[in-house]
C-alpha cells in the first residue's frame, strides 16, 4: 500500500522539475545581429572572352589553368566573311571620293551653275544700275525700271541658293566619303585572321570551344581573371540588403573548407536587383583567405550589421508572436531591438527579475 504514495510523489516531482525548466529569466549578454548570405568564391576581375566577328576557331594558344600576361593572344579565328564584302567596301568608297573631288557629278554640276549665275548677276546688275541712272534722270519707264531691278534681284537670290546648296552638298559628300572609308577599314581588319589577346595578367579559367568550332560574337568563348585575387559573391534577400554596409565584418564559411571558417569584409554593393530570385549581389574581400581557392567554391555567410555589449535578452523562441511573452501573470507586451536566430533584446517591458514561460 505505501507504493502508491511514494510514485505519486515521485510523478509530481518530475513534473514539477519540467515545469520550473521552462521558466528562465532576462539575462545581461553582448548580442550581435547579422544577415544570412549564400557565398560563391570568383576569381577577381574576372571576364568573358568575346570575338570581335563571326568566324571558325582556328588555333587555341593556351589551356585551361594557364598563366597568362596582358596582351598575350589565347586564341586566332578566321573569318568568314566573304572578300565581296571587302570589294563592296572599296567600291562604295571610291565612289564617295569621286563624287566628293568634283571633277564629276553633283559638285561640278553645282559649280558650273554656280558661274552662270554669276554671269547672269553681273549683266542684270549693269542692266539694273543702267535703268537706275536713267530713272533718277527721269529717262525711261517706271515698269522697265521694275522689271530691271526684279531680274537682278532674281539674280542674287538665285546665286545665294546656288552657293548654299554647294557648300551642304560639299559637307554631305565629305561625310559619305568619311563614312565609306570607315566601313572599308573595318572590313580589311575583319577579313583573314583575327587573333584575341588577354586584357589582364591573370589565368585562363574556362574554354567553350574547340578549334575548328564556329564561333559568334554574341557568344562567351573563354573566361580569364585574375590568379591569386579572389572576391566572395553574396546572395542578399531584398529585405535584408538595406542592413548592408561597405566594411562591415563578414563571417564565411565554405563546403570545401567545413571545420573552418574565414573573415572578410564588405567590398562593394551592387545595386541591381535580381528579379528571378529577389536578391542583391553583395562582394566581399577575404582578410586571410585559405591556401588554395577555385572559382565557384560554395559555402554560408553571415555579415556583421550590428553588435552590441550587455543588453538584456531572451531566447527567439520565447516570443509570442513576435512582440509579447508569457509570464505567470499572462502575457505582456514588450519593446524588442537587435536580434539573431537565438537571441533577441528586451527593451522596454521586462527586468532582469521578472520569469518567463516558454509557450507551447
Amino acid at each position: 500500500m505505501r507504493i502508491y504514495p511514494i510514485f505519486s510523489f515521485i510523478v509530481i516531482l518530475l513534473f514539477g522539475c519540467n515545469s520550473r525548466n521552462e521558466r528562465i529569466q532576462p539575462v545581461e549578454m553582448d548580442l550581435t545581429e547579422s544577415v544570412y548570405a549564400s557565398a560563391t568564391v570568383q576569381p577577381d576581375s574576372l571576364y568573358k572572352v568575346y570575338a570581335a566577328v563571326n568566324g571558325i576557331l582556328d588555333e587555341i594558344y593556351v589551356e585551361e589553368g594557364d598563366t597568362v600576361s596582358r596582351g598575350q593572344p589565347l586564341m586566332k579565328i578566321v573569318n568568314t566573311n566573304p572578300s565581296l564584302t571587302t570589294e563592296n567596301a572599296k567600291l562604295a568608297y571610291e565612289l564617295a571620293r569621286s563624287n566628293f573631288s568634283g571633277s564629276t557629278g553633283l559638285l561640278k554640276s553645282l559649280l558650273e551653275e554656280i558661274e552662270s549665275a554669276k554671269l547672269k548677276l553681273s549683266n542684270d546688275s549693269i542692266s539694273y544700275f543702267r535703268q537706275k541712272n536713267l530713272w533718277e534722270q527721269k529717262i525711261g519707264s517706271k515698269a522697265e525700271y521694275d522689271n530691271r531691278k526684279l531680274a537682278f534681284d532674281i539674280s542674287r537670290r538665285t546665286l545665294t541658293r546656288l552657293e548654299n546648296d554647294y557648300a551642304r552638298t560639299r559637307n554631305e559628300l565629305q561625310t559619305q566619303v568619311e563614312q565609306a572609308q570607315n566601313q572599308y577599314k573595318a572590313s580589311l581588319v575583319t577579313f583573314g585572321d583575327f587573333t584575341i589577346k588577354s586584357k589582364l595578367d591573370g589565368t585562363v579559367y574556362a574554354l567553350n570551344k574547340n578549334p575548328g568550332e564556329l564561333v559568334s560574337s554574341v557568344e562567351p568563348i573563354a573566361s580569364v581573371g585574375c590568379t591569386n585575387n579572389f572576391l566572395i559573391e553574396l546572395l542578399v534577400d531584398e529585405v535584408d540588403v538595406v542592413k548592408i554596409r561597405e566594411d562591415q565584418q563578414v563571417i564565411v564559411t565554405l563546403d570545401a573548407y567545413e571545420d573552418r571558417a574565414f573573415e572578410a569584409l564588405v567590398s562593394k554593393i551592387l545595386p541591381e536587383k535580381d528579379f528571378r530570385n529577389q536578391t542583391f549581389t553583395i562582394e566581399a574581400s577575404f582578410v586571410n583567405p585559405p591556401d588554395r581557392l577555385y572559382p565557384g567554391l560554395s559555402g554560408e555567410a553571415n555579415v556583421v550589421v550590428a553588435i552590441k555589449e550587455k543588453v538584456l535578452a531572451i531566447p527567439t523562441n520565447y516570443l509570442v508572436n513576435g512582440t509579447s511573452v508569457e509570464t505567470e501573470n499572462g502575457l505582456v507586451e514588450i519593446v524588442t531591438g537587435l536580434r539573431n536566430l537565438d537571441y533577441v533584446e528586451v527593451v522596454s517591458g521586462l527586468s532582469k527579475e521578472d520569469y518567463i514561460l516558454k509557450p507551447e
